[in-house]
């Protein structure tokens, strides 16, 4: 597999046209992705969380829809950045069934 130096070459060859399609078609790759949330099997059962915590997304998610602001979240979670909890919020957005499956069965538990 090529390194990213030797990519970073061969993408400096590209002409400009070539290049907005290989963006086009990173973009798609990455369209589902959300770089500050990620699964793990084995952590938090799977559950999406904030990276470099194990904060579930639907932890933060239930704590607003209980009316807590995004600052006493962040005071309850020092770990926590505003951009986390931005990362959260985006990540609710396009996964709003799950993540209210996901309150639904912790409040059952």
């Amino acid at each position: 597999m090529p390194k990213l130096e030797d990519l970073e070459k061969e993408l400096d060859a590209l002409s400009r046209a070539e290049k907005a399609r290989l963006l086009q078609r990173i973009v798609q790759d990455l369209g589902d992705s959300f770089p500050g949330v990620e699964s793990t099997a084995g952590v938090c059962g799977g559950e999406p969380c904030i990276v470099r915590t194990r904060i579930p997304v639907w932890v933060l998610e239930q704590m607003r829809r209980q009316g807590v602001s995004e600052a006493d979240i962040l005071r309850c979670y020092p770990s926590l950045r505003a951009e986390d909890l931005a990362d959260a919020w985006a990540y609710v957005r396009v996964h709003r069934e799950e993540i209210g499956q996901q309150i639904h069965e912790n409040e059952e538990a």
